[in-house]
């Protein structure tokens, strides 16, 4: 057995947990579903995503649970049992663990919190061990669409790093932390992103490489330590987005497609010029269903 056989088994898992986060998911139905035996299935399960199924399963049932507590004033307990516990004291002692904050005290001050994301990890082995040649021969849509953005004045959360140069570096040197906690921020422009710092923005020690999420002037929720805030001016965001793909093995090419239109798009054909100083580049990643993601701030000319 080699280690495409268990990564294809760990996908079938993580799909099906996503699938089923509602029902009660057994180890014997993961095991079923990855055709191995169950220590096995788990020990996998472990190996690739870094949690067992069953800390996977209550990280992913929290999340849920802490988004519906942000966006909405129902019982604590109607949330707790929608998540799958038994009890209030139960699920406020998982919660705590979980965002280091009570149920209660995050549904009336809604802090950011480290949600838990759901990474495909087929998406994430094809990103960082990248393609063989017959992958690369496979046809590919090189449509990108452009859209021009207005944005206002603003404020930009940031997490820096040190040396990192893109998604995978500023992972490993920051962990991945960070996605879920700016998603957890319901008043954002757009969705959590990696981004390329602009001169202006960069600080000694620190590399242009960073994560972040545009909110409104008036955002003045608690912050973890190691986040900033920053002020953004009012400009105009251009909004590269590719085509959807069918195949996960094509996440890569779907963020060279849209890197390779940004490097040789001629914003002056459409009264426009890249403003680098005016905000940061935001890679926002790419899924099957939306295509790969980015925004770069331009002004008019």
């Amino acid at each position: 057995m080699n280690n495409w056989e268990n990564l294809n088994a760990v996908d079938r898992m993580q799909k099906y947990i996503v699938a089923h986060i509602d029902e009660e998911i057994t180890m014997q139905d993961l095991s079923r579903i990855a055709g191995y035996s169950l220590w096995h299935s788990a020990r996998m399960f472990k190996e690739f995503l870094g949690k067992t199924p069953f800390e996977y399963i209550r990280a992913l049932r929290l999340t849920t649970a802490a988004k519906e507590l942000r966006d909405s004033s129902g019982k604590i307990i109607h949330v707790a049992l929608n998540g799958g516990f038994d009890s209030h004291d139960g699920f406020t002692r998982a919660f705590a663990k979980q965002f280091e904050i009570t149920p209660k005290k995050y549904q009336s001050e809604t802090p950011a919190v480290s949600y838990f994301t759901y990474y495909p990890v087929r998406d994430y082995y094809f990103y960082t061990n990248k393609r063989n040649e017959e992958d690369m021969k496979k046809e590919f849509s090189s449509t990108v669409m452009v859209q021009a953005v207005t944005r206002p004045a603003r404020k930009l959360i940031v997490l820096r790093s040190e040396k990192a140069t893109d998604y995978v570096t500023f992972c490993e040197e920051k962990g991945c932390d960070w996605d879920g906690l700016f998603n957890s921020i319901s008043k954002k422009f757009d969705n959590a992103s990696i981004l390329e710092l602009p001169k202006n923005f960069v600080r000694e020690g620190t590399s242009a490489c960073a994560a972040g999420v545009e909110v409104p002037q008036d955002y003045n929720k608690p912050l973890p330590d190691g986040y900033e805030v920053l002020d953004l001016q009012p400009c105009i965001m251009l909004y590269f987005n590719g085509a959807p793909f069918e195949n996960e093995e094509d996440f890569c090419k779907a963020i060279d497609v849209v890197f390779e239109a940004i490097e040789t798009y001629q914003p002056e054909q459409y009264g426009y010029a890249f403003a680098d100083e005016l905000a940061p580049k935001f890679n926002f990643g790419a899924s099957s269903i939306t295509g790969a993601k980015m925004a770069v701030p331009v002004m008019r000319v």
